[in-house]
């Protein structure tokens, strides 16, 4: 059940994320700060695998 809602949160963030990088593409914001947000995105993506995945091993073996 932890590792669930641990999964929701880092997918709504990764998602939060991408929406604030693609508002910020479309209002023609700084570029440093769609570089910045694309290496967060990034990041949590691979925060959000490793999650994922430690949560399918506790709960199949």
């Amino acid at each position: 059940m932890f590792f669930q809602y641990l999964s929701y949160v880092a997918t709504a963030a990764v998602a939060v994320v991408l929406l604030m990088g693609l508002a910020n593409m479309f209002r023609r914001g700084p570029a440093n700060r769609s570089q910045m947000l694309m290496r967060w995105r990034v990041g949590l993506q691979a925060v959000a695998i490793v999650i994922l995945m430690a949560a399918f091993y506790f709960t199949h073996r």
